[in-house]
């Protein structure tokens, strides 16, 4: 689709939390100790949060969101629409939307949705949830994303196993006049449907014995149909194809240029990747925060994870200009163009157990 504007609404606070329970990629039985060292140095990651099995996504995106909601100030009977972006939900029914509402104690006349998407679902769900608040005249959005994407890993799988980690995060949007547009420019192409996948578990292949029959694959990679795969050369060669266009047409179409962006939060996919993108645009690092050496790929969940953790401090102080640009599973991507005033952005939780959800 084209590139298209929103102008009466704005991101007001963005709340993201993690589990406690950190994993060193340097202790993995997976990566010898020399391997450890030099993953560590090429793709950036040296620590991941994996979420226990009593905590699932819900329960980390609730925890941002009863957290956003007391900071800002904001009564749960006054949120209109509530979009959860997960690819890791509680049930297959119903969706982790409703399981929110009930939590959050948000009216039976919240627009409740879900969104199976991946690592661009944060912007889709920005555009989603703009989209209805300005179309339908809604006063408070929230948008929650996340995923406890290690649960769908396999621990002999070297592609995935030191990449992916586990979080969840919650967005408040505010309608008002005196909102500066918000630019989106969003992108599909579902030749790329297999670079990211699961194949087993659904309604196409479903869960049976055959799910977990382990099967070694090219490059000593062990891994059954219910575990994620991911092609990394084909995720390298998809971004550089159609991201970097992506975020100078949105550029463009917001009469910018790249020097105008004070900030540049992109998809934590992993620091390769993301150092290419930087090139391919010629944009400083320094104006692109990273939180992947701590905290891994969270999926969906990276943008507001950076932004929390990077950005807090600047975003409370003063208007700043910021491109959103996420990208993977589909193969799918989205870039924003967001202009805020003193955004709230508290400190990143850490959640111990689901008492704290």
């Amino acid at each position: 689709m084209p590139p298209f504007s929103i102008s009466d609404v704005r991101l007001s606070a963005v709340a993201a939390a993690v589990p406690a329970h950190q994993v060193r990629n340097g202790d993995l039985d997976l990566l010898s100790e020399p391997e450890g060292a030099a993953f560590v140095k090429a793709v950036g990651i040296n620590a991941r949060r994996v979420a226990p099995p009593e905590i699932c996504a819900s329960d980390l995106c609730v925890a941002a969101a009863r957290r956003i909601l007391q900071v800002a100030g904001v009564r749960p009977e006054g949120i209109g629409v509530l979009v959860f972006v997960t690819q890791t939900p509680d049930y297959h029914l119903p969706g982790n939307s409703m399981l929110a509402q009930r939590r959050l104690g948000l009216p039976a006349s919240t627009y409740l949705l879900d969104v199976n998407q991946g690592c661009a679902g944060y912007v889709y769900g920005l555009a989603s949830v703009a989209s209805l608040m300005s179309a339908a005249r809604i006063g408070k959005g929230l948008l929650l994303v996340g995923d406890t994407i290690t649960r769908l890993l396999s621990a002999r799988d070297r592609s995935t196993l030191p990449i992916f980690s586990d979080a969840g995060s919650a967005t408040l949007l505010e309608r008002t006049s005196a909102a500066h547009p918000m630019h989106f420019n969003l992108g599909s192409d579902g030749e790329g449907a297999d670079v990211i996948y699961v194949r087993g578990g659904g309604a196409r292949e479903p869960f049976g014995p055959e799910s977990l029959r382990m099967c070694e694959e090219e490059n000593k990679v062990v891994r059954a149909p219910i575990h994620l795969s991911m092609r990394g050369m084909d995720v390298l060669h998809y971004t550089l194809k159609y991201v970097a266009p992506n975020i100078k047409e949105l550029l463009a179409f917001a009469n910018a240029d790249t020097d105008t962006p004070d900030y540049y939060v992109l998809h934590q996919a992993n620091h390769i990747l993301n150092q290419c993108l930087l090139r391919r645009l010629g944009i400083a690092p320094e104006k692109a925060p990273e939180t992947l050496l701590d905290y891994g790929n969270t999926s969906c969940a990276t943008i507001p994870v950076t932004l929390c953790r990077r950005l807090g401090k600047e975003l409370a102080q003063g208007e700043k200009a910021l491109v959103l640009s996420g990208f993977g599973a589909g193969f799918s991507w989205g870039s924003a163009f967001i202009s805020g005033e003193s955004i709230l952005c508290p400190e990143l939780l850490e959640i111990h157990d689901p008492g704290e959800c």
